[in-house]
């Protein structure tokens, strides 16, 4: 399967090098790593270094495989190392339409797999003593009063049917006296869900897998790989010949992924970081320093950094090329929920490129029958690239039953083939994000 360095690894970044974010100024990165350079051999090699190649790499080599990862750029260069750092419960979609979509048995299982996933993040991090700022809590907030009916009933959902206690209703006044905005009208606080410093988890990760004997290479794209009784992964000044091969690229996955790329589109993500805040300034914004997303389409997410800024995320694009001012591009976004933020001065915008499925559920497949691949995550990806590396990895040891789980949900290919998915897509999001507005 012959794919080139992919237009998505270059066109908004340097190559080799971490973005200019808030995230990268405050990580502590190790030195770069060495390129693949001749031939090498492993048991499996693992292309990209995100939650979801690192997790897998990690498990492998606690499995005993000898196991090799290859990152185009930097150990979480991707959206594992811009995101917003929230590690929400459940799947993406909520658990009364994946009852209806799914079947109830079904549901049941993602909702365990997804619980897993956070308890799974968690672990990891006391175990490797990871230093991500890792806190509890977030609050989802409705954005129409509408919303908040159907809300509160599903509180009443996942504590009776699903045995979830972690979660709480908020009525408008409660939530004010979380958040200080008017622009909501409900909602939600989930005190089993957490928010991180994502690029130093991801980082974290990588010492962790070096630490159980994964062979890590950098600044090393792969061209393409050949799929056989064994399987060849070429880079530019060498390649890797393994029995499998796990690919983790997700947003950056282009043609790499043959068929799983049809099931997943890349879209661009952005966030700000303002100056550090006083601190009681930061406590009127948002009270118990819990992560915040919304109900609209195009989600409004934020939350405050372990040095009081507020990190906020808004807006999306559907072209390759990011906007040529990202802090005014989102800094409107945050004025719309903050104004007394006015006069705040940001001093970082960043942006990144993640991956979404049609249904917003992740897409977990098998291109050859050594050949695994997951993705798709659509912003929910803390917790749910993490598992899946783990679910990768213990099904090339032979435990297949949550890859199973994973591969029933059925992905369907986003429309118009190749040329025309993108401006398909970028029609139907400029259509829900007017819906938000009006």
């Amino acid at each position: 399967m012959a794919s080139p360095m992919g237009r998505l690894l270059t066109v908004n970044d340097t190559f080799g090098e971490y973005p200019p974010s808030y995230y990268a100024a405050t990580a502590d990165r190790p030195e770069p790593l060495p390129s693949v350079a001749g031939q090498l051999s492993c048991d499996v090699c693992v292309i990209g270094g995100g939650y979801t190649g690192l997790s897998a790499a990690l498990h492998l080599a606690e499995q005993g495989a000898d196991t090799v990862l290859v990152e185009a750029h930097r150990i979480g260069w991707g959206a594992s190392g811009r995101n917003g750092g929230q590690l929400g419960s459940g799947q993406r979609r909520s658990q009364t339409e994946l009852e209806r979509r799914l079947g109830v048995d079904h549901a049941r299982q993602l909702w365990e797999i997804a619980e897993a996933a956070k308890r799974l993040v968690k672990a990891l991090i006391e175990r490797h003593r990871i230093d991500c700022d890792l806190k509890p809590g977030a609050i989802h907030a409705d954005h129409r009063a509408r919303f908040v009916a159907d809300t509160h009933r599903y509180v009443e959902k996942l504590r009776a049917e699903y045995g979830y206690e972690q979660i709480e209703p908020l009525s408008r006044e409660e939530i004010r006296g979380h958040l200080g905005t008017d622009c909501y009208h409900g909602g939600t606080i989930d005190r089993g869900a957490a928010h991180l410093h994502p690029l130093n988890y991801a980082l974290g990760l990588g010492r962790a897998a070096r630490a159980a004997g994964v062979r890590v290479f950098e600044r090393c794209p792969v061209l393409g790989y050949t799929a056989g009784a064994g399987c060849r992964v070429r880079c530019a000044n060498g390649h890797v010949d393994a029995d499998a091969v796990i690919i983790a690229c997700n947003g950056y996955l282009e043609r790499l992924g043959a068929g799983a790329g049809d099931r997943t589109m890349p879209i661009n993500n952005y966030i700000i970081a303002t100056e550090p805040l006083p601190e009681e300034f930061a406590r009127e914004l948002i009270r118990d320093d819990v992560a915040v997303s919304d109900s609209k389409f195009v989600i409004n997410y934020y939350r405050l950094s372990a040095d009081r800024r507020l990190l906020f995320g808004g807006g999306e694009s559907y072209r390759y090329t990011f906007p040529r001012d990202i802090k005014s591009f989102v800094r409107p976004h945050m004025l719309a929920i903050y104004p007394q933020l006015a006069d705040t001065k940001i001093d970082y915008g960043w942006g990144g490129t993640l991956a979404v499925t049609r249904s917003r559920l992740p897409c977990f497949g098998h291109l050859a029958h050594n050949v695994l691949i997951a993705g798709g995550y659509s912003g929910h990806g803390v917790g749910m690239a993490t598992i899946a590396g783990q679910i990768l990895a213990e099904t090339i040891d032979g435990s297949t039953a949550r890859m199973e789980i994973m591969e029933r949900i059925r992905s369907r290919p986003f429309p118009g083939g190749r040329w025309l998915r993108w401006p398909l897509l970028a029609m139907a999001m400029t259509y829900y994000s007017l819906r938000d507005r009006f």
